[in-house]
């Protein structure tokens, strides 16, 4: 599927993953577990069996991962901080960043951040697409340089938690306050990042 991707043209392929967000969520894992497996190792597994789809790729194809979390009719899934799964999916051979949910306390702190090598960007998702009030600018700011503490801001970037439609039923927010949610994160990303392209 990959190849035949870049066969068509694609260089940059975005995967959407919504097993790490469930692998996190500990009611999830209780009810699903029971006790007989354990955590690491199917977080162990995952990471093998993502690595052995990304082997072999052309040079000049980018692959990154979304952590989603569900965005469902503007509601979620999964919760839970990314603590668990840290020294597995950000470690992952083939993958240059990773697009991360951070548009509550659901999704918990910045601090697995510090298990993000330095050289793979981290996309912070804090604007969320489930509503349609706007975040406040400076709380932005104020988040992004916490994320700084864990992560180096030059490898880091700022973006909607998930889409505006993932499903057919898409959230419940208006063309406009679609698009006013993307001109907050291009204008703070520009306060932020000024020297970035």
């Amino acid at each position: 599927m990959i190849l035949d991707l870049y066969k068509h043209g694609a260089r940059d392929i975005k995967l959407d993953d919504c097993t790490w967000g469930v692998l996190v969520n500990d009611s999830f894992w209780h009810a699903f577990d029971e006790g007989h497996l354990k955590r690491e190792e199917i977080l162990q597994l995952y990471k093998e069996i993502n690595e052995n789809a990304l082997v072999d790729l052309p040079e000049d194809l980018r692959i990154t991962t979304h952590i989603c979390r569900g965005n469902y009719d503007s509601t979620w899934a999964s919760e839970g901080g990314y603590g668990p799964a840290a020294p597995y999916v950000f470690k992952e051979k083939g993958v240059e960043a990773f697009y991360l949910e951070f548009d509550d306390d659901r999704s918990g702190d910045f601090a697995p951040l510090a298990e993000v090598p330095a050289d793979k960007v981290v996309v912070l998702g804090l604007v969320t697409s489930k509503k349609p009030e706007l975040e406040d600018p400076e709380a932005l700011k104020a988040r992004i340089k916490e994320a700084g503490q864990y992560h180096p801001l030059a490898t880091t970037a700022l973006s909607i938690q998930c889409g505006f439609a993932s499903t057919e039923e898409g959230n419940h927010l208006t063309d406009e306050e679609q698009w006013a949610k993307i001109k907050l994160v291009i204008d703070t990303a520009k306060e932020v990042w000024p020297d970035a392209e």
